[in-house]
């Protein structure tokens, strides 16, 4: 072996030992600074990557080969065309350590290959239990079943695999948001346990869901993802002053309003309440 690939090896591996020391302390200053204000800001940006993954998935038509099974045939369980994407693409990402990431959830957890990259050491925010709180298929449904038909348009331009690839992004920051709601379940029983604490014990989902619940808070929410799908996703052209494109956009923005009230928001709390009743064990 060459000596320079030797050195940094060598190297690699002090610094390595060196960064395992520092994390630790990295993890008890980042659990200090978590705030419900760090992590609304969080959850603030990335409306921002739902609204754009939903106006990408918009460019195409419904496609519904896409997920018709008896379309698509391949040897092995795949199913259709837009599960063999996800499930292929998922092998693919957690080879690259994408999952071990405590914010990522796969969809098709079951037969991952392991990460193949050096581990990196997140900072231990969650408690443990948080492992198992995943409502992807939840998520999964919701998606193909109740949003889908209400933002793109129907019909097939034959483009069925980008259309499977825009489905995984919109189903990543999908999953990714909705599976946040951990973190505002953590930050909110640090700065009130005492509240939590009983129904936890009790196992009173209905205590816990008022605890976690702030209309004023999620009308606004609505009304700002509202806001951004009509500038992010309105049709502009240079020159033109007239009103003919005014009111057009490629995302309805009471669609993207409507799919957090309806859909978003609460599967965000169920995981929440999932989470919290995890949180003492």
């Amino acid at each position: 072996m060459d000596v320079s690939v030797v050195i940094v090896l060598i190297l690699v591996r002090w610094t390595c030992s060196i960064s395992e020391v520092e994390m630790v302390k990295a993890d008890s200053d980042v659990s200090d600074r978590l705030t419900l204000e760090s992590v609304r800001d969080s959850l603030i940006r990335q409306e921002g990557s739902i609204v754009f993954s939903l106006i990408e998935r918009a460019k195409f038509p419904l496609n519904a080969p896409t997920y018709d099974p008896s379309y698509f045939s391949m040897p092995g369980s795949y199913g259709s065309l837009v599960e063999l994407v996800v499930k292929q693409t998922e092998a693919v990402q957690a080879k690259a350590g994408r999952y071990e990431n405590p914010e990522e959830h796969p969809f098709f957890p079951d037969d991952l290959p392991p990460s193949q990259v050096p581990p990196h050491k997140y900072p231990r925010v969650l408690n443990p239990a948080a492992v198992f709180v995943n409502v992807n298929k939840k998520i999964w449904d919701v998606y193909f079943n109740k949003l889908l038909p209400l933002f793109v348009a129907p019909g097939d331009d034959g483009n069925y695999a980008s259309t499977a690839a825009r489905d995984l992004e919109c189903l990543q920051v999908l999953s990714r948001r909705i599976h946040y709601g951990k973190l505002v379940a953590e930050v909110k029983f640090r700065d009130e346990w005492k509240h939590y604490e009983p129904p936890i014990r009790a196992r009173d989902k209905k205590t816990l869901m008022d605890l976690l619940t702030a209309p004023a808070v999620e009308k606004a929410v609505k009304k700002r993802v509202a806001k951004k799908a009509s500038i992010f996703g309105q049709e502009v052209k240079v020159g033109d002053d007239s009103d003919e494109n005014k009111g057009k956009y490629k995302v309805d923005p009471a669609v993207v309003s409507r799919f957090y009230g309806d859909w978003v928001i609460p599967l965000t709390k169920d995981v929440e309440v999932q989470y919290l009743l995890r949180r003492l064990d």
